[in-house]
């Protein structure tokens, strides 16, 4: 069991579940905790609006729960629990989050506004180290969230009123219990299914195991990353050093008293870590910053992050990933005759792959781990094998010159590859066949990852024809009529593209719905659709450019037609790495630039565009659906 090793660790401490669920109760009991039941009394009041994303107000609340219940045990018993765990459970939908319904009506208005669609059910987690020095209360406060994607199946009017006549939505966050009646409503899981029950017993494990059973003295501590595989660091970590944490990305580790805030006798203070989007762990203190001691891994990883991407893209450049499919080994020697390369460089980037995680290394010699067998396999179904060459062609390059498009705040095609772009696709995507098809093979794999999300994150059924401009190779297109029967696309972009895309049409899929058509979105005429969708396109140009495309298709639209935008979205607090990395991107390579939440509503609200929703998709793409007036 998971949990074994952390048990010992808490056998002799007070913990206490600040929750009456008998849900949470029954998942934490199960895996053999033993706790005491709190219910907390704190109202859950906190304003929705000023959290940009729902996980924050899930993990907030079950921060503040927890919080709660410590300061009332620890003036009621006077003593404090050791451990209090708190939760909050959520369902967002279309932007919205869903609590517990307060009626039938509003439980009605719940379960209509989920039906037929995906929704994502979020659990904040908070756990509490307390203690007393006096009178004063001390904690430590590592909290972190799951999040796991739901479909509904269409449902009718009687059974959703059948349902909720048995009583069941009354104290379910989003008016359903996936664990019971509510079941029947759901058509698929993708995630934890304990998180959609209540609790995230999965990822509460591995929390617990990261605080309470840290890995053996001078043993190496594989990180993990979503996007650059691991690297190595080296942790010490002793049974006296309960109060650090051991994150997913890093390690901090805060000593001693000195770790906890000073205060008027009574106080609250705290210091607390917790997870972002991208998993880094985020420290807050409300004392002294100088007690972070500890040697500054987050900083080395940067260091050789470049050094992780470059072995990556050589290993696929020079197809080693192809070469590994489906074998049990090979010996670097034999990767290094098919590849023509010597055997001492090749040795020495498996052996690198094989330490990001790309690789497995036995005595019988080398193969491909699971990911990369589905990601960087040039033929896999997901293959990001395209996307990467582009990355390592074409934008590795322009990025040597970043320091001179920070300074000059132009792009650097000029210093890269010798030449000023005019018009971005034909002077630097299409200029020859090599990189046309090297362009298209990378939006290619980018949609192939992304398509199911954007095309599911809005109820797009009311629409029956939609224009995806620049939808190259019309991934999106495939997905869109495989979600909604009635809907017929039209892809339309350069000649380019469109003479090159049956290449990358799938065998066996009926594409009758699908029209490709050619033409340049700014100078030829639009085919008209009741839906117009722009994928990653918006980001490439100047203001004038799109204030030009974005007036071409308000004209074009009727009241009640939409438009789709699908683009990464800039968050306010610099938390989604990826979209401000992607921000950098546009500097050196186009005259574009990504954009906030709000200036998409500035943007679209300009050209007439109403009613913008906003969708943070998890993935490489967040997705803006409006309508206009």
């Amino acid at each position: 069991m998971v949990l074994c090793p952390v048990i010992r660790k808490l056998v002799s401490k007070r913990v206490v579940l600040a929750s009456a669920s008998p849900r949470r109760q029954e998942i934490l009991s199960s895996a053999g905790l033993r706790f005491e039941v709190v219910p907390s009394r704190f109202k859950e009041t906190l304003d929705k609006a000023s959290f940009s994303v729902p996980y924050e107000y899930a993990m907030e609340t079950a921060k503040q729960k927890a919080l709660e219940v410590a300061n009332r045990m620890n003036v009621k018993d006077f003593r404090p629990p050791d451990v209090v765990i708190g939760a909050d459970t959520i369902v967002t939908v279309d932007g919205l989050i869903l609590e517990k319904p307060t009626d039938k009506q509003d439980a009605y208005n719940m379960l209509s506004r989920l039906n037929g669609k995906v929704h994502s059910v979020f659990t904040g987690v908070t756990i509490v180290h307390c203690s007393s020095k006096g009178n004063q209360l001390e904690t430590e406060v590592f909290k972190f969230y799951e999040e796991t994607k739901v479909k509904f199946s269409d449902l009718s009017e009687e059974l959703l009123w059948e349902y909720i006549h048995s009583g069941e939505p009354m104290d379910k966050a989003g008016g359903y219990g996936i664990q019971a009646l509510g079941g029947m409503l759901v058509e698929y899981v993708h995630g934890d299914f304990l998180n959609v029950v209540g609790f995230p017993l999965n990822h509460f494990c591995k929390k617990l195991v990261e605080l309470y059973y840290p890995p053996p003295k001078d043993a190496i501590h594989h990180v993990k990353h979503d996007s650059i595989p691991s690297v190595e660091t080296f942790e010490v970590l002793s049974d006296e050093e309960l109060g650090s944490s051991t994150q997913r990305n890093s390690n901090v580790k805060l000593q001693g008293d000195n770790a906890f805030s000073s205060g008027a006798p009574g106080s609250l203070g705290k210091k607390e870590i917790h997870q972002d989007t991208m998993g880094e762990p985020v420290v807050k203190c409300s004392g002294d910053m100088e007690s972070l001691t500890k040697f500054p891994s987050t900083l080395v990883e940067l260091l050789d992050g470049f050094k992780a991407s470059k072995a990556m893209f050589v290993a696929c450049k020079l197809k080693v990933f192809d070469l590994l499919k489906g074998k049990a080994h090979l010996k670097a020697k034999d990767v290094a005759d098919h590849i023509s390369a010597s055997v001492c460089g090749t040795e020495r980037l498996l052996d690198s792959c094989t330490a990001l995680q790309l690789l497995k290394k036995t005595n019988q010699g080398y193969s491909n781990t699971g990911l990369a067998e589905k990601y960087l396999v040039s033929d896999s179904e997901y293959s990001l094998h395209g996307y990467i060459m582009h990355a390592n062609d074409h934008v590795w390059p322009l990025f040597t010159h970043l320091e001179s498009a920070v300074k000059e705040g132009t792009n650097q095609n000029h210093r890269a590859f010798g030449k000023n772009v005019q018009d971005l696709f034909q002077d630097s995507y299409y200029h020859s066949m090599e990189t046309k098809l090297r362009f298209m093979n990378a939006m290619h794999s980018i949609m192939k990852l992304t398509a199911r999300d954007v095309a599911t994150a809005f109820d797009l059924s009311r629409f029956r024809s939609a224009c995806d401009l620049g939808g190259c190779t019309g991934t999106l297109a495939q997905v869109l009529i495989q979600e909604y029967p009635n809907l017929k696309v039209t892809v339309f972009d350069l000649p380019d593209v469109i003479e090159n895309v049956s290449g990358f049409q799938p065998t066996g899929q009926d594409t009758s719905r699908i029209t490709f058509t050619s033409g340049d979105f700014f100078k030829d005429n639009i085919p008209e659709a009741d839906l117009y969708i722009l994928s990653r396109v918006l980001h490439d140009w100047p203001d004038d450019k799109i204030d030009a495309l974005l007036s071409k298709i308000s004209d074009l639209c009727t009241p009640g037609s939409g438009l789709l935008l699908n683009e990464m979205v800039l968050d306010d607090k610099n938390r989604n790495r990826s979209a401000w990395l992607q921000s950098l991107n546009m500097l050196v390579q186009t005259e574009g630039k990504e954009r906030s939440s709000y200036e998409y509503r500035c943007l679209l609200e300009q050209h007439g565009f109403r009613n913008v929703k906003i969708v943070q998709t998890g993935s490489l793409l967040d997705t803006i659906l409006c309508t206009k007036c």
